[in-house]
């Protein structure tokens, strides 16, 4: 059974083409791929990862809220009783907030113009699936 991935674009950014993107390029690589669509609730993200069993949550986000929004994201699975699902964020996000990403329970940063080999890459290391 493939691992499945939650693709999600929390708070009030609209814009989704790379969201889009990365699900397919994960989708074409063998994965389940879960997408909220725009506009999502950290609560809301946390409970469909729950209910779709998801291994990697996936945000998009390009509204400048990455730090708070995963840090939001991860209490929100914590509290879940999901702590052990990976988050990964994407996005317009700068270098210096990368180390902030992580401290906050991110567990891979993918900057804009990441190849998107490099994020299945890490997806397929996330959830222990082969090439």
């Amino acid at each position: 059974m493939p691992a499945r991935v939650l693709v999600a674009k929390p708070g009030l950014d609209g814009h989704d083409r790379g969201a889009k993107i990365v699900a397919r390029a994960l989708r074409d690589a063998g994965f389940e791929v879960v997408f909220t669509g725009i506009r999502q609730r950290v609560e809301d993200i946390a409970a469909i990862a729950v209910q779709e069993d998801v291994a990697v949550v996936g945000l998009s986000i390009l509204s400048g809220a990455h730090v708070a929004l995963t840090g939001r994201t991860v209490a929100a699975l914590r509290e879940a009783d999901a702590g052990d699902i990976a988050v990964i964020v994407g996005g317009t996000i700068p270098a210096a907030d990368v180390p902030k990403l992580t401290d906050a329970g991110a567990a891979a940063v993918f900057p804009t113009g990441t190849a998107l080999d490099a994020i299945v890459a890490e997806v397929r290391a996330l959830t222990g699936t082969p090439a």
